[in-house]
């Protein structure tokens, strides 16, 4: 029997479907998703298994954590027995067909990224975060509490304060660049961790807090923004977006601007660049004032442009 629910369908929000604090406090190391999917796809039962931590060469408690990235990656998914590599996942780290196997090169980092912050049932504090949160200067301390505002007033599941703390705490570890006080070494998490080298998080100097706000983001490939967009397009069939909505998140849908963290000028010139390199598939209208872009193809194709990207046909930028 095929497996089910292994498309690139969208984990949109559901105040009753979400997940916290499964990370084992462990934020994603640059090797771990390569070594989990590659241990993952020869033996599915390996993270179970006794001799997991001896595969994977890591203790317990990572070999849990692997497994739950992978997931919140959406490199693997529920499938009709257990769980199994989803289709982004096969394609992109297969270790000997797949597109990026080892994680070399940038593309594939933002691309980990939107496949997070995108995924509001295995990653809610990312997605939140990443698309709810507008405040562009914090520290843990006020994200924690409006996280756990936010689970009050929008989530029906039980929410541990313990979670939202711990899923704070790996956030910031992830994304933000590795601070180093005197006579002690950077968080090691930080120095590993492949998102950090997005930049979408910064640290403020001279306090301990953080900034997270709109840029131009030069080394976003159009490619990967439009897989994003071709995933908001599979999951609503839609056949055209005002672009005022990619900026703005609504209650479930991700926003585009927000979760790549870009200005809505910035926004508009890769939606513009999309339109150039691919005349067939995406054109921009204004009507009455209102900039829409509209899905020319019958039906949106995500993986069409992950297979364009890494053909080779577009230089790359490495890790």
């Amino acid at each position: 029997m095929l497996p089910v629910n292994l498309d690139l369908a969208l984990k949109v929000f559901d105040k009753q479907k979400v997940s916290f604090g499964r990370h084992e406090t462990f934020a994603l190391r640059f090797s771990w998703l390569s070594k989990g999917f590659h241990a993952f796809a020869r033996d599915p039962s390996v993270f179970s298994s006794d001799d997991a931590t001896v595969a994977l060469g890591v203790g317990k408690n990572m070999v849990h954590s692997i497994y739950y990235w992978m997931e919140a990656a959406q490199l693997i998914g529920k499938a009709t027995r257990g769980m199994a590599p989803t289709p982004v996942g096969k394609r992109v780290f297969d270790e000997k067909t797949g597109f990026d196997p080892y994680l070399e090169d940038e593309a594939t980092i933002w691309l980990v990224h939107w496949l997070i912050a995108s995924n509001a049932r295995n990653a809610t504090s990312f997605y939140w975060f990443f698309n709810h949160y507008h405040n562009y200067e914090f520290d843990g301390e006020r994200l924690t509490r409006a996280l756990q505002d936010f689970a009050e007033e929008k989530i029906t599941a039980r929410t541990a304060e313990s979670s939202i703390k711990k899923d704070i705490s790996v956030l910031l570890r992830m994304y933000a660049p590795a601070k180093k006080s005197k006579g002690r070494h950077a968080d090691e998490d930080a120095l590993d961790s492949p998102l950090a080298l997005l930049e979408l998080i910064d640290n403020v100097e001279m306090n301990a807090a953080y900034l997270s706000q709109p840029q131009n983001r030069e080394n976003l490939p159009v490619h990967i923004l439009g897989f994003a967009l071709a995933q908001l397009f599979q999951h609503t069939s839609a056949r055209m977006f005002p672009i005022e909505e990619l900026v703005y998140p609504g209650v479930a849908l991700p926003s585009l601007a927000s979760v790549f963290r870009l200005t809505e000028d910035a926004l508009l010139g890769k939606l513009e660049r999309l339109t150039r390199q691919f005349p067939g598939d995406w054109d921009i209208r204004e009507t009455a004032g209102l900039r829409q872009i509209y899905l020319l193809q019958e039906k949106a194709d995500s993986m069409s442009y992950l297979e364009d990207y890494y053909s080779g046909t577009r230089g790359r930028k490495a890790a």
